[in-house]
C-alpha cells in the first residue's frame, strides 16, 4: 500500500511555505557578468542605453496558468510531493468562464482521488452575480466574511472539508473569482 499525504498536512505545509515566502529575504547579487552563456565581454552600460531587444517579453497578467495562480513556493511544495496538475476550464457547473483556469493537482502515477483543486477566472459584476445566483439555486451556501463573498457546497455533500467545515468553495472579488476544494485552499491562490 502506498502511503498518502493527508490533505490537511499538505494544505498546512503549503500554507506555511506561502506565509514564509511573505517574509523579507535578501535579494541575490547580480551575476550576469560571470554567466557562462556570455561569449564576448559586454560593454559598460551607457546612461541613455536602449533596452535589449532580444529579451523575451513578460507574459500578460491575464494569461492564467496552473503555475501563475499559485506562488512559486506552493508549486515547489506540490512538485516536491511528486504531484503534477491536470489543467481544465474554469466552470460553474456546465458554464465555462472565458480566460479562466482550473487545475487539479495530484499524483497521477497512482489511482487516487487524493487531489487539490485551485482555479482563477476573470469575472465582471454581472457574470459574478449570475454565477452566485446559479450556485445558490443549486443548494450551495453563501458565507460572507472580511468583506469577501464565498459560495460553498453544503458540508453534508462535501467530498472533503477544511478545519472550519468548508468543502468546495468559490470566492468572488472585484473582477475575479477563485475556487478551491476547501475554503482554506483559497489562501494559496494569487492573481496571475
Amino acid at each position: 500500500m502506498t502511503p498518502r499525504i493527508p490533505l490537511i498536512a499538505l494544505t498546512a505545509t503549503a500554507l506555511a511555505v506561502v506565509l514564509s515566502a511573505c517574509s523579507p529575504t535578501p535579494k541575490p547579487e547580480e551575476t550576469a557578468a560571470a554567466s557562462p552563456e556570455v561569449s564576448t565581454p559586454a560593454p559598460a552600460p551607457a546612461e541613455d542605453a536602449a533596452p535589449v531587444v532580444n529579451e523575451p517579453e513578460e507574459t500578460t497578467p491575464s494569461e492564467a496558468t496552473c503555475e501563475s495562480i499559485l506562488s512559486e513556493n506552493t508549486v515547489a511544495s506540490l512538485t516536491d510531493f511528486g504531484w503534477t496538475y491536470e489543467q481544465q476550464e474554469f466552470r460553474f457547473g456546465g458554464d465555462i468562464v472565458e480566460g479562466g483556469i482550473q487545475c487539479v493537482w495530484g499524483d497521477y502515477t497512482i489511482a487516487s482521488d487524493h487531489v487539490q483543486i485551485f482555479g482563477w477566472a476573470p469575472l465582471d459584476a454581472a457574470a459574478s452575480n449570475a454565477a452566485q445566483q446559479k450556485l445558490l439555486g443549486e443548494g450551495w451556501q453563501r458565507a460572507d466574511s472580511d468583506g469577501h463573498t464565498y459560495i460553498t457546497t453544503n458540508p453534508a455533500f462535501a467530498v472533503a472539508t477544511d478545519d472550519d467545515g468548508f468543502g468546495m468553495t468559490y470566492e468572488f472579488g472585484d473582477g475575479w473569482t477563485t475556487v478551491s476544494d476547501t475554503k482554506q485552499g483559497l489562501l494559496l491562490i494569487t492573481a496571475p
